[in-house]
């Protein structure tokens, strides 16, 4: 039975694998596209001079993500009891968390609590992205479904830090903000010395200042890319687990309820994984490296 259940699984592989223009049950779907889920289309075109304030995907997940943030936060602090119940529960750990852990184990203490609400509307925004990212929401405005004559767009899974404007300019923000922290502690030059290490004199002070510039360029990217590319590539797997990956080889009947229930398992699995540990890992590893590099602008050691 065992054996007999294997070989349906594995068998429309093995077809691609062994005898690719051979296997009849295959064939290359040339019109299914599945990057054009994060196509940005312009849903209300506004530009001004040469610049695009187009209403898209995009910006309507940024507006939607700020909305709920602030309500959701708001809602929950005025109903604050001395009895907490199990939401105010998770959202006093949250904050011991974002106090704690991440700005209280990177800043001393008046740092800390000068940049933890930067810090900690950083975590927060960037955790409501990612989640919101994992509901499905009408936003396709490609696939269009005819209910009672209005055609409404299909759902969608999308977040707005699976686009790298998002994440670019959140770091941007961050990088900004911690070198001119610096320069306000320390002063223009004395900032500048304090990305050589104490102890290295004479010319070797050349290669690693040069080496700590690069560095501080390089962080544009890793920071950025990190967050842009887990959400991305979580989503990507999703969108083809998910039924993406029998649509686009185009099987038939049987191959493709066979591919479909082993691909949908796994997109089940793809699902709760990213949701319930990408989603909120990329929050914190953002919020993390935001308060590391604040507190080590300020730092009286390199």
């Amino acid at each position: 039975m065992k054996a007999r259940l294997l070989a349906a699984v594995c068998a429309p592989f093995a077809l691609l694998l062994l005898n690719p223009a051979g296997a009849l049950a295959l064939n290359v779907n040339e019109n299914y596209h599945p990057q054009n889920e994060f196509r940005l289309d312009p849903w209300i075109s506004i530009k001004i001079g040469g610049i695009d304030l187009s209403i898209n995907k995009a910006v309507f997940y940024i507006l939607l993500t700020a909305l709920f943030t602030c309500v959701t936060m708001v809602y929950i602090a005025r109903r604050m009891r001395d009895r907490p119940n199990r939401v105010q529960t998770a959202v006093e750990t949250a904050y011991t968390l974002m106090r704690d852990n991440i700005t209280g184990g990177n800043m001393d203490r008046g740092m800390a609590r000068r940049w933890f609400p930067f810090v900690a509307t950083l975590f927060l925004f960037i955790w409501f992205s990612n989640m919101l990212g994992y509901l499905p929401l009408p936003t396709n405005t490609e696939e269009k479904v005819n209910i009672f004559g209005a055609h409404i767009p299909s759902l969608a899974l999308y977040a707005a830090t699976a686009n790298i404007s998002i994440p670019l300019a959140l770091t941007l923000v961050v990088w900004v903000s911690y070198h001119v922290e610096g320069i306000r502690a320390k002063g223009p030059i004395g900032y500048l010395k304090s990305w050589v290490p104490a102890g290295v004199e004479g010319p070797a002070r050349i290669p690693i200042f040069l080496i700590e510039v690069i560095s501080h360029f390089v962080r544009l990217v890793s920071l950025s890319v990190r967050l842009f590319a887990n959400i991305l590539a979580g989503h990507l797997l999703i969108l083809f687990m998910g039924g993406g990956l029998v649509v686009l080889l185009n099987l038939a009947i049987a191959g493709s309820v066979v591919l479909g229930l082993l691909t949908g398992t796994l997109a089940v699995a793809f699902f709760l994984f990213e949701v319930g540990l990408v989603a909120t890992l990329q929050a914190f590893i953002f919020a993390t490296l935001t308060s590391i590099y604040l507190g080590g602008a300020v730092a009286e050691s390199h």
